[in-house]
């Protein structure tokens, strides 16, 4: 791996909202662009200038990236949609903060100059001459230019300048992909200086030619480069002033650039099978344990990203439900109060957030699905709070009257009821088809918080530690943001907010197994107490059932949660064809229903009818985009494959949208990853007539005029598990908690000292207490291999990336 880029998109700042369209608001969205190529779209927020989005992504990225670039949209639905403003931000200015960006940005003017995307190939080179050296510049060709036009193309052209002299190329017409392959001389005076300016322009025939960007070459330096040739990147014209900043609105960002290099997975089994053994064994008496010293050290600003790595890494080895379980022992054996346990942001508390989300989503698809599209389609007005009811008409035509405030909600309570209810019910029907890993977790849990609050008291404990995760920290939040929860598409407006938020609250209260609880903090909760504390009975049943379903049911092989969906991605997309002439129309093409697997594409006509053709994984070469003008869509993706007999062919599939199209080339990239014959170049457009529309190539099989962009993939929640990316990434937070880890060490051993009366040696029953193992008897004749303990371990050293003699360790001497 290369490098990868997590990002969230939070919201625009009140104090400065975005810059209002003629009606006072607008319906804002961004777009994430890398380079320039658009990867995110975010949901539409509608009718306002301070927009909330809280979306989060992760991309793969290619290791020659240079920025990330967030446009603000407003949509429109009568015309093209206006841009409000950018931001962007550098490759080097995210290094500058290895834990992350995060804060406030202003959005800049889009300027249409500086809005250039591309690379163009050059041969430079200072020739002897009879009177003066001769600067010889040839032009060969350019790709991924900017469209310009509105057939989805540009007609571009070379400016070349030197010494106050300019030459012009001739002009490709309809091409981003352009070929030119001509050379400019200019005489070079001895010991002159100055700049060779190459320019790409777009011709209009009517209107102005637009600036496709620039690339500024150093003379003198290219004297020490006989001769200079390569790809060199566009450069925008930056001469224009800009409008004041903070004048369009300011964005809120947290950004974050991981390099990673991950090496073979031999070259973690040392610190897995550390992990894995510690957490079999349990915590030790008179021994401190990695995972302990994990618990301790990691601050709360990486928490959440340790969890998940955890969490990932362990169901990979099928020990999830252990780590855990270890966790909750940790977290129990703390100073503690029944009232809010596991409320804070733990270790344990996080590790559970995180299994949830990545071993439950489909469960909670399963469950909250229904309902929340109920309230999106149904669009009912509820409300109970008697300051924000809103009195309206109703009846027909001349038998008009307004509704009083009780009637309102009255209304309003039937109508949450009913979705409660529904919800509940739902809940109460999914213990059997709740994951056997989440089943497991979740009897864990019960089981220890039932030893460590055995009082009669305190009977209620047990099932509020489970709620507190499935209702407070799972259900309730996706309730009310749907849209980060991958349950809808889209936002709520703010009328299915206001319900999804009540309907949340009313979760919440039954999840704390007492509805009076909610009636004292919000009066106005009183009409729904009855309801409540019928579901508070009910949670109550359901969970009882959930931890009590047979452990037998529960058995897992490890690995076995990345093979319960056969199924990596599925739904509709149009096939084109690509024989007709001119732009293809709707007629062109076929709507059918696509599934990709670990082992090929398939498509059929229907979800449930029969196959009617497939491709292999194995034959796949690319999976890129296609260039807007070919279909008259930019979402538009084409697989370039070997068919049965070997010959080079291509489909081209169209999606609804960038987040689809993206989604699907992840998937498909990702599911292709280990190919050995992988194109390294593809041609964007399509061949019609005797020439690819992209760069005019005659030649079919001619070598491709873009790159391919094999890595650059989208992270999505159901991806496989990656154990080798989590192992990396535990290496390295382990790796700069060494300092801490070792104080924290020696502090637990002194004060297990001191409990103890007496002073063990510095690291108690040597290794196997930190390994996870012990010494003793009815161990010596264990045939398990056992890993060193984790003091012993130095840094990182290997020969070369992907080598079997790379070796991981921590780089942690034993407390003294």
């Amino acid at each position: 791996m290369d490098g990868s880029a997590a990002a969230r998109l939070a919201a625009a700042a009140p104090g400065n909202p975005l810059l209002s369209a003629a009606t006072g608001s607008s319906d804002p969205y961004c777009i994430v662009k890398i380079d320039n190529e658009p990867i995110v779209r975010t949901a539409t927020v509608w009718k306002t200038l301070s927009p909330f989005w809280g979306e989060e992504y992760e991309v793969r990225l290619q290791p020659s990236f240079h920025c990330v670039s967030f446009y603000v949209m407003d949509e429109d639905a009568l015309s093209r949609d206006d841009v409000i403003g950018k931001v962007s931000i550098t490759r080097d200015t995210l290094a500058e903060h290895p834990k992350g960006f995060s804060g406030w940005l202003s959005l800049s003017e889009v300027d249409p100059d500086e809005e250039v995307q591309g690379e163009i190939h050059l041969r430079v080179e200072v020739l002897p001459g009879e009177a003066a050296r001769r600067l010889c510049c040839t032009v060969l060709e350019a790709r991924d230019l900017a469209q310009k036009d509105r057939n989805g193309a540009s007609d571009p052209f070379v400016r070349v300048r030197y010494n106050g002299k300019t030459q012009e190329s001739a002009v490709v017409k309809k091409s981003c992909y352009p070929r030119w392959n001509e050379t400019f001389e200019f005489e070079v005076a001895e010991g002159a200086a100055g700049q060779l300016c190459v320019e790409v322009w777009d011709w209009d025939l009517v209107s102005r030619n637009d600036f496709l960007g620039k690339v500024v070459l150093d003379v003198p330096a290219l004297r020490a480069l006989q001769p200079g040739e390569g790809w060199f990147r566009l450069q925008p014209d930056n001469s224009k002033p800009r409008e004041a900043e903070g004048s369009l609105g300011a964005l809120q960002l947290q950004v974050r650039l991981r390099d990673e290099t991950v090496l073979p997975s031999s070259c973690y089994q040392p610190l897995v099978q550390l992990l894995c053994q510690e957490v079999r064994a349990g915590p030790q008496e008179g021994g401190v344990s990695l995972i302990t010293l994990l618990d301790e050290t990691t601050t709360a600003e990486c928490r959440q990203e340790v969890a998940l790595s955890l969490v990932k890494l362990f169901l990979g080895q099928g020990l999830a439900k252990e780590l855990l379980d270890l966790l909750f022992e940790l977290e129990l054996a703390k100073p503690c109060e029944p009232n809010t346990l596991f409320r804070s942001n733990s270790l344990a508390s996080k590790s559970m957030e995180s299994f949830l989300k990545v071993a439950g989503m489909q469960y909670l698809h399963a469950v909250l699905a229904p309902t929340i599209n109920r309230v999106f389609e149904e669009k009912k007005y509820v409300e109970l709070d008697p300051s924000k009811v809103e009195i309206k008409d109703v009846g027909c035509s001349g038998l008009h009257r307004v509704q009083t405030e009780g009637e309102v909600i009255e209304q309003s309570c039937q109508h949450l009821q009913s979705y409660l209810g529904e919800l509940l019910a739902a809940m109460g029907r999914s213990a059997p088809g709740c994951p056997a890993v989440v089943r497991g977790a979740f009897r864990q849990l019960f089981r220890r918080v039932g030893q460590r609050f055995p009082e009669q008291q305190h009977q209620n404990v047990k099932f509020i530690a489970v709620t507190s995760f499935l209702c407070l920290r799972f259900f309730s939040p996706a309730i009310m943001t749907p849209k980060l929860f991958h349950l809808r598409e889209k936002h709520a407006d703010a009328r299915t907010s206001r319900t999804l938020l009540l309907l949340a609250k009313a979760v919440q209260i039954v999840g704390n197994m007492e509805a009076a609880a909610g009636r004292a903090k919000e009066a106005w909760l009183a009409p729904l107490q009855p309801a409540l504390q019928r579901g508070v009975a009910r949670m109550k049943a359901f969970i009882a059932e959930l931890v009590g379903l047979e452990e037998e049911q529960d058995v897992e092989e490890p690995g076995a949660l990345a093979l319960q969906t056969l199924v990596i991605r599925e739904g509709p997309l149009f096939m084109h064809k690509t024989k007709a002439k001119g732009p293809l129309l709707s007629s062109s093409s076929k709507k059918l229903h696509f599934s990709l697997t670990s082992e090929a594409l398939s498509f059929a006509k229907t979800p449930g009818s029969k196959q009617s053709g497939s491709i292999a994984l194995s034959r796949i070469r690319a999976a890129e985009k296609v260039e807007e003008k070919s279909f008259g869509s930019s979402h538009v993706m084409q697989i370039v494959y070997v068919d049965e007999a070997g010959r080079p062919d291509t489909a081209y599939l169209q999606c609804k949208c960038v987040n689809e199209l993206n989604q699907w080339l992840s998937a498909l990239r990702k599911a292709c990853a280990n190919n050995p014959e992988l194109l390294g170049s593809y041609h964007p457009g399509v061949f019609r007539g005797d020439k690819w529309s992209c760069c005019h190539q005659r030649d079919r099989a001619g070598l491709g005029c873009g790159a391919a962009r094999h890595g650059l993939t989208l992270r999505d929640w159901s991806d496989p598990l990656e154990p080798d990316v989590e192992a990396q990434r535990l290496f390295c937070h382990l790796h700069g908690l060494r300092g801490a880890m070792r104080e924290k060490c020696r502090e637990l051993l002194q004060a297990q000292d001191t409990a103890n009366g007496s002073r063990s040696c510095p690291c108690p029953q040597g290794s196997a207490a930190a390994a996870g193992g012990h010494e003793g008897p009815g161990t010596p004749g264990d045939a398990e291999p056992r890993s060193p303990p984790w003091w012993q371990w130095r840094s990182p050293q290997r020969q070369h990336v992907g080598t079997e003699a790379a070796v991981l360790v921590t780089s942690l001497v034993p407390p003294r």
